[in-house]
This record gives structure tokens, sequence and C-alpha cells, in this order.
């Protein structure tokens, strides 16, 4: 069992937008038993807090059901709880730095599977839910790639 957790700042745009669709698209591969896939948060801002609207309008254009989501926060027993930490941007990686010591090397930004030094940009601020899923895509699809070649699947 793989074991992946996407972060952001308040988890209720961009790392659940990517927990869900790696949800979706393993499961699409017909690998969703191999996986759990989970989000969270750097911050307790949004604690609670269901998914952006724009987030979820997003998700719907897929059919994926995202209600039970609730914003949760990083704690320092996640790092050995996760093969995988996936953050969405730099300030994300050096919040998680603060709470995991990364001995392991697992905390990485997404879009470094696919060679691609940036971060996906914040839709809360930006209001372009768009680009942040297409972003998205290109890293997830990036990290299946890398998986099961790692994986020899």
């Amino acid at each position: 069992m793989t074991k992946v957790l996407f972060i952001c700042h308040g988890n209720i745009c961009r790392s659940p937008m990517a927990e869900y669709l790696l949800k979706y698209k393993v499961k699409q591969l017909g690998y969703e038993k191999e996986f759990i896939i989970e989000s969270k948060a750097t911050s307790s801002e949004e604690l609670g807090n269901k998914i952006h609207y724009g987030t979820k309008k997003i998700l719907d254009k897929y059919n994926i059901d995202s209600s039970a989501h609730r914003a949760r926060r990083i704690n320092k027993d996640d790092y050995y709880n996760f093969d995988y930490i996936i953050c969405m941007d730099e300030y994300n990686v050096y919040n998680c730095k603060k709470v995991f010591n990364d001995v392991d090397g697992k905390i990485k930004l997404l879009l470094e599977y696919a060679n691609i030094n940036r971060s996906i940009s914040d839709p809360w601020y930006t209001g372009n839910f768009i680009k942040t899923e297409e972003d998205i895509n290109i890293g997830l699809d990036a990290f299946i790639n890398y998986f099961f070649k790692e994986k020899s699947y």
C-alpha cells in the first residue's frame, strides 16, 4: 500500500484538488486499492472547512464527490505515516520542514515530478482554478509515470 499526502496552505483548494484527481486517475488505471491518498494544510486558517467552490467546480467536471472533505492540518506523525509528501509550493515545503525532519527526502513539490521547477499557483489568490487544474494534472501524470517506473508495475 502506497500512501500519498498532498499539502497546501489551507487544504481547501490545491491539495484536495490533487488528492481527488489522483484518486480518480489511479481508479481509472485499476490501482485504487494500492493507494491511500489524502491532503492536509500547513496552516490552521481553514480547519474544518469544506473544499472551496472553485475546486468543487473542477472536481464536478470529473463527477468526483468531495462532499466529505474537511480541511485538516499536518502533524508530526504524518511524516512516518506517508510514503510521499507532495507540496504545492515552496512556502508549504518550508513549513513542512519546520514540522518534519525530512531525513528520507520525502518532501517534494508536485511539479518536480515533471522536471518543472516552480510552484502551483494558489487559486485562492489568482482566482484561476483552471490553470491550477492544468498544473496539477501535469504534476499528477508525471508522478504516476515516476511511481510506476519506480515500482516496476
